[in-house]
């Protein structure tokens, strides 16, 4: 089956605006929160962007599969399928923090080709089209060029299931706060992995990702020439994996090394 990947991100990009508006929409309403663990929150909003997703993109793709958050039934993609989460950050949103994003990636047989994270209440438009770059509201963006550990800043996230994280949460902070310019937890891994990509961070480490926490951000920080993998800098990230680190690819095996203990 061939495609127009150009053709196909026009019309990703009209999708993703009206994810969008969506959102904006939501944010300037009550948020009706409904729990799906005892911190896992979903909104009405997050089901009305997958909705209006799954129904854009189908008319982009016809026939082509989903893989989203809040209806997935399993995590592996098929041929060709959209990689969805209608909004990452949840929390955020339910609390009135702006670091929320619509984060959309398209599976094409053995890899990730397109993706998109949207942050709509800052006004960023992230993309990506395998082997054509990365762009941030339509300029080319790449990973930071700093390769003294002490010099950067890095970001991680805590897992939902904190109870079984919290060890190896705690350990690496506390040997990686005294050894970087700081860690940051925004509460977004789709945005955490943008900032990589355009270098506002040097690296990003985290435990308990999902598919569609990671789909489009790994294509960014990849296509604007960062590196993903899992703590062990030697395996290769991919879906289902209970790690992933990205970084600027400078500082890649230095900070592996840390968290891996050695």
């Amino acid at each position: 089956m061939s495609i127009d990947y150009r053709e196909i991100m026009a019309g990703l990009k009209v999708a993703a605006g009206k994810a969008g508006e969506i959102v904006k929409d939501g944010a300037s309403r009550t948020r009706k929160v409904m729990h799906k663990g005892r911190i896992d929150l979903v909104t009405e909003t997050d089901l009305s962007v997958e909705r209006m997703l799954k129904e854009e993109l189908s008319g982009l793709l016809p026939g082509s599969d989903f893989l989203a958050e809040e209806t997935a039934k399993d995590t592996e993609p098929g041929e060709l399928t959209w990689i969805i989460d209608p909004l990452d950050g949840t929390t955020n949103f339910a609390h009135g923090l702006p670091f929320v994003a619509n984060s959309i990636a398209l599976w094409h047989r053995d890899r990730i080709v397109l993706g998109v994270i949207n942050l709509p209440l800052m006004g960023e438009l992230f993309t990506a089209i395998r082997g054509q770059g990365a762009f941030l509201n339509g300029l080319p963006i790449s990973v930071s060029e700093e390769v003294s550990l002490e010099r950067c800043l890095l970001a991680t996230g805590f897992p939902y299931d904190i109870e079984t994280y919290l060890e190896p949460v705690l350990a690496h902070l506390k040997r990686l706060l005294p050894l970087t310019q700081g860690i940051r937890r925004p509460g977004a891994a789709a945005l955490d992995l943008a900032y990589v990509a355009c270098g506002r961070y040097d690296g990003f480490y985290e435990n308990a990702l999902n598919a569609w926490d990671t789909a489009a951000g790994l294509l960014l920080v990849q296509e604007a020439g960062g590196l993903v993998s899992e703590f062990d800098a030697t395996k290769p990230y991919a879906f289902g994996a209970d790690e992933i680190l990205a970084t600027n690819g400078r500082i890649h095996e230095e900070l592996s090394g840390h968290l891996c203990g050695d």
